[in-house]
């Protein structure tokens, strides 16, 4: 006899999501985790100084805020205490000769700013954006519902019939443009191309990969439709919300529990049994976790899948964070309250740095996504103090050397060479901001194993579920060979960042599971 219906290992976004639409159904449901919180990346803690809250891994919720999951359970998540803040200008590109643009939540304004860098680019963003809104419905059940299903068939039976199946076929090779295609032949200024070029490291891509030009336009849309919000009180609230909402609906979140096996009786999955010797039973085992932890762990006792390749992990991911006695002093107007500041000086810039983090080195100059919690949400920290939340996406797994030929190396990322590098991102950053040494109060670094020591699933610091390189990716995520979210194990099924739609704060494995099974 099963002690739940649902036992849910893990509880980052895509768990909680799950967990959330099960146990409103009203079934059983039983969330473990092996750390003494819950949230996965979503974690905020008083890191540099006391008063001073920040977000350690995830900081801003777009994909959440304009996806499926939150408008299934938003209405719930707000009754229990869910908050969003906003700025009206979610992004903008600082470049090192001091030049920046800004993107608004208003296409007016922003086709007005960009014509005004190079006659055309307004027009030619109206015209990408407008495309992206125009094929919404479309294209959001594509990237958001599972792929491999009868629903996914009939919506691209529809579209082969109300497009043409010429212009589908046209539709698809465009949407596979990379990023650097897009951006150098549709945009003359490099203040433009600079705003959008960092965008692929946010999805785990590259600047020369296939598909990233589609979903730099996706991104562009998001943002100027719905902006760069953050949760009130931080990221970890979000969980605090769900775990509210769970155990409202008769969920259970236990933490400090760790699942070290899947019992599987005549290949259907049973139960777990955790690190402890404990024993719990299921009807469904959900597991949020990386397919290394899934196949090589929860199933070491069991025959491996057939597979031709081993699932492939991306770059590493390097976070920052500052204490600050008083607002930064950007050296370019209009930054004060923006969500999102990329340091970075367009697509070569950005290209150059992450192709130097995939062959292992550090690269010299790096691309730094800086954000500024406190303008969104002053309750992060004292009054006229500031926070800053700085990521560098594209920081190496493992260390095979520096690009710049000045920091001392070995293999791992020792504390010494994360400071070393710390120290290369603050010199940058020390040129963005004119008051920078005045008002530095503390830092708090942490390096891809730093962020792995945290989260399980973030394997070499890997924040994206592994590589999403198109062989990987959409059908072919986690294995080529893998259906939506089955396993070969009956009763066992497998969400997160891993799994199709991939990585993000948006909870599609979650939903899609959760919906499978009836949620």
């Amino acid at each position: 006899m099963s002690d739940v219906d649902h036992l849910i290992i893990g509880s980052g976004i895509n768990a909680l999501v799950a967990a959330a639409m099960l146990a409103r159904k009203g079934d059983s449901v039983l969330v473990v985790e092996r750390e003494d919180r819950i949230g996965g990346c979503m974690m905020t803690e008083e890191i540099t100084l006391p008063g001073f809250h920040h977000d350690v891994m995830a900081a801003t919720f777009v994909l959440f805020l304009t996806g499926p999951a939150h408008e299934a359970l938003g209405a719930d998540l707000a009754e229990h205490g869910l908050e969003f803040c906003h700025s009206p200008h979610p992004t903008a590109a600082l470049r090192p000769n001091g030049q920046a643009l800004r993107l608004e939540m208003n296409r007016a304004a922003n086709v007005a700013a960009f014509n005004k860098r190079a006659p055309g680019d307004g027009d030619q963003h109206a015209a990408d954006v407008g495309a992206i809104e125009a094929d919404a419905e479309f294209l959001f059940a594509l990237l958001g519902q599972p792929l491999w299903s009868r629903q996914s068939a009939w919506l691209l039976a529809k579209q082969a019939w109300k497009r043409g199946v010429g212009p589908l076929k046209a539709w698809f090779g465009e949407a596979l443009e990379p990023g650097r295609a897009w951006l150098e032949t549709r945009y003359e200024s490099e203040d433009v191309q600079a705003l959008w070029a960092p965008w692929v490291l946010h999805v785990g891509l590259t600047p020369e990969a296939s598909y990233g030009g589609q979903m730099s336009r996706v991104i562009a849309f998001a943002l100027e439709a719905a902006g760069a919000p953050v949760v009130k009180g931080g990221a970890g609230q979000m969980a605090a919300a769900f775990e509210r909402l769970i155990t409202a609906k008769g969920g259970e979140i236990r933490t400090g529990i760790e699942a070290q096996r899947v019992l599987v009786e005549n290949g259907t999955a049973m139960g777990i049994e955790t690190a402890t010797g404990e024993t719990i039973r299921a009807k469904n085992i959900i597991a949020s976790v990386a397919p290394g932890q899934l196949y090589e762990g929860l199933l070491k006792e069991q025959p491996r899948p057939q597979t031709r390749r081993e699932f492939r992990h991306g770059r590493g991911n390097f976070q920052l964070h500052y204490a600050l006695d008083a607002a930064p002093e950007w050296v370019a107007d209009g930054l004060d309250d923006i969500a999102l500041i990329h340091l970075a000086d367009g697509v070569d810039a950005v290209s150059r740095s992450c192709n130097e983090a995939e062959r292992g080195l550090l690269p010299a100059v790096p691309t730094i996504c800086v954000g500024q919690p406190h303008r969104l949400d002053p309750g992060r920290c004292p009054e006229g103090k500031a926070v800053l939340w700085l990521q560098i996406p594209d920081a190496p797994r493992v260390i095979k050397g520096d690009a710049a030929g000045e920091i001392e190396t070995t293999a791992d990322w020792t504390e010494a060479t994360r400071e070393a590098f710390a120290d290369r991102v603050e010199d940058i950053l020390r040129q963005s901001i004119r008051n920078f040494d005045a008002i530095k109060l503390a830092r708090r670094a942490y390096s891809p194993t730093d962020l792995a020591g945290l989260n399980v699933n973030l394997v070499g610091g890997d924040p994206y579920g592994g590589a999403c390189a198109l062989d990987q990716f959409f059908l072919w995520r986690p294995f080529a060979d893998q259906n939506n979210y089955a396993t070969p194990i009956k009763g066992l099924h497998h969400i997160g960042a891993s799994t199709h739609p991939g990585p993000g704060l948006g909870g599609g494995s979650g939903l899609n599971l959760a919906r499978q099974l009836g949620g």
